[in-house]
């Protein structure tokens, strides 16, 4: 059966852990840019687009938010990928929480970037069904005019910015929309990562505004077992405005998920 998302899948089938890449919103998998480009020498990669997103069909609209931890499921099941670390930014963050709080056994690793546990308040259920209806309204185009400046920071590079205003302005706006109403009625994830049974690794941007550094410090300070890498000079995208400071601690994280695999049993004789 063929993939419901659209995907990249690059790099080899090696000893060291596979590394999937969540994306954030209204974004896509291109979001991975650099980190598509460093990583698959050394391990296997995958970044999907989620449904409503990039190249994923926007049929069925996702109506619930652990539909996107079942979509990634069901296609790491497709590409044969049983174990992995999963790395997500933003809401990308808390669809990795949900993939833990489904189906922890095959998680060896969590990376948290500029995301936050917490359920929405009242108040941010109203705000995020008021912008879905906006976008549904009026497209993206303004919506990414207005934000753009707070996903990157205001001296972030040209090249940065208009790669994310790309991103933003080729989402549809009806899997927009429907992330922002299923993402408005998210569970709290708070009570989830006390039980984490594996490394974690929070990562912000020293000026991120949407995700404080705040938000990591006491993110960071729930999970047992976890490192906490501020990343001065970026916003809320440091994989793209700093990535040669964010692929470091990246790189580091993995090698010390790979370092606490099992052995392979020897040969039968």
């Amino acid at each position: 059966m063929a993939p419901f998302l659209a995907y990249e899948d690059k790099g080899p089938d090696t000893r060291r852990v596979p590394l999937v890449l969540v994306h954030g919103h209204p974004f896509d998998r291109t979001m991975w840019a650099p980190q598509l480009e460093r990583f698959p020498g050394t391990r296997r990669v995958v970044a999907p687009d989620l449904r409503g997103y990039g190249a994923s069909p926007t049929t069925p609209a996702v109506t619930d938010f652990s539909a996107f931890a079942r979509d990634i499921e069901a296609l790491l099941d497709e590409l044969e990928v049983e174990s992995f670390v999963l790395a997500g930014l933003s809401m990308g963050g808390q669809i990795v929480m949900d993939c833990y709080r489904l189906f922890p056994e095959r998680v060896r690793g969590l990376v948290l970037a500029d995301t936050f546990p917490s359920a929405e308040t009242p108040e941010g259920v109203r705000t995020r069904d008021a912008m879905a209806d906006r976008l549904l309204a009026e497209g993206m185009r303004g919506y990414a005019d207005e934000v753009l400046e707070r996903m990157v920071a205001p001296y972030a590079s040209a090249e940065v910015k208009a790669h994310v205003h790309g991103m933003m302005t080729a989402t549809a706006p009806e899997g927009a929309a429907a992330a922002l109403r299923a993402r408005a009625r998210r569970p709290d994830y708070g009570a989830l990562l006390p039980r984490v049974a594996v490394p974690a690794l929070v990562v912000v941007g020293a000026d991120d505004t949407f995700t404080p550094v705040s938000d990591a410090v006491a993110l960071h300070a729930a999970l047992p077992d976890a490192e906490l890498h501020i990343v001065e000079g970026a916003a809320h995208m440091p994989n793209l405005e700093r990535p040669e400071v964010f692929d470091a601690a990246l790189e580091e994280f993995l090698a010390q998920v790979d370092a606490r695999q099992p052995s392979p049993a020897p040969p039968r004789l």
